[in-house]
């Protein structure tokens, strides 16, 4: 008998989330979006349950979405499942958002993508050695999506655009620096933690102390790579286009912005300047409006050919060798771009 993708119980009024699906890496389908909205309304209906715990089995909290269904859908021209995986997608991120309860996340492993809109939104994001984040998006002829645009544009300088145009990976303590989480601990610990906030173990008065609970098996964790280079992202990540980004990095003398210009250069062009256009236009949007453009944005890009290049090459075949179109970014105009962000003809997310 298969098991269950999404496990839910109810322990001492917590609700509790086990995604289940460790041989995928947790990757989100929309059965899984829809049990966990569904879910988490109900629970919301519960005056006694004080709040969610989520974790992931395995080595990953989530990988992303799955982009292998996804694919598959774009070759059927399936067009519902599209929309309808996109917009209810996004509808859970705001759920989460805008969850009344606590929202403890776990990451205690991989957390990309779609990972990121089931965890960053939430109030509390306790993080791991073991953890390894990333928005890999632009490699996969995508863009960071499930709200990225709205919480990338809230991290110090232009860390935001690095994260989204390069896909770069990120530990545990490179997501403190940034305020991606918001406590540190070490894995052998996180067991103990969920079962110190299950049973306030901790404290006589009562499970709503989550703070303390968590603070206390909070660590301080080692020094962030990405300070070092700070100075760096912010010089070279703030500029008018992908293209003098790429140069600004390329002026500079440190090896480590060689790597990251050659790392740009590899992801899908296209991609990369809708990515650009994305988190500048949606550097004053609130939360609801930043959802409304990243799925104008996802409704077209799937058609593309860079996301099947990208998903062929990156996670089917895995011969790391996409063929983007076009294949430089001189070559993408602009009214391509544009077209990208026109309003949508079948209707825009609604709330």
């Amino acid at each position: 008998m298969q098991e269950d993708e999404i496990i839910f119980h109810e322990d001492n009024d917590w609700g509790t989330v086990l995604l289940n699906r460790p041989g995928a890496l947790n990757a989100l389908n929309l059965n899984m979006v829809r049990r966990l909205s569904k879910q988490l309304v109900q629970w919301e209906r519960l005056s006694s349950l004080k709040g969610v715990i989520i974790e992931g089995k395995g080595r990953a909290f989530c990988a992303g979405g799955d982009i292998r269904s996804l694919l598959e859908a774009v070759k059927r021209r399936n067009h519902s499942l599209i929309e309808g995986f996109f917009r209810e997608e996004y509808l859970l991120n705001r759920q989460i958002h805008l969850y009344p309860k606590f929202y403890v996340a776990l990451l205690d492993g991989i957390v990309m993508g779609g990972g990121a809109g089931l965890s960053i939104h939430g109030v509390y994001r306790v993080v791991t050695e073991k953890t390894l984040f990333a928005m890999p998006e632009t490699g996969i002829g995508f863009f960071p999506d499930v709200g990225a645009s709205y919480f990338l544009n809230r991290l110090p300088g232009e860390t935001g655009m690095f994260l989204a145009l390069t896909g770069s990976r990120i530990g545990g303590e490179d997501m403190v620096y940034l305020g991606l989480a918001t406590h540190y601990t070490f894995s052998e610990q996180v067991g103990k933690l969920k079962e110190a906030l299950l049973n306030c173990e901790l404290h006589e008065a009562t499970c709503s102390e989550v703070e303390p609970i968590i603070s206390t098996f909070s660590k301080t964790p080692p020094p962030a790579e990405l300070s070092r280079y700070q100075d760096i992202i912010d010089r070279c990540f703030g500029k008018e286009s992908v293209e003098e980004i790429v140069d600004a990095l390329d002026a500079e003398k440190e090896k480590w912005a060689t790597d990251v210009r050659n790392e740009i250069l590899k992801k899908s062009p296209t991609s990369l300047k809708i990515t650009f256009r994305l988190l500048q236009e949606a550097r004053n949007l609130d939360f609801d409006s930043a959802l409304r453009l990243e799925y104008r944005l996802s409704q077209r890009i799937v058609y593309g050919n860079d996301y099947s290049e990208g998903v062929s090459a990156i996670v089917i075949d895995k011969n790391r060798r996409p063929r983007w179109s076009p294949a430089s970014l001189e070559k993408v105009s602009e009214k391509l771009v544009d077209s990208f962000f026109d309003p949508l003809p079948n209707g825009e997310l609604e709330f």
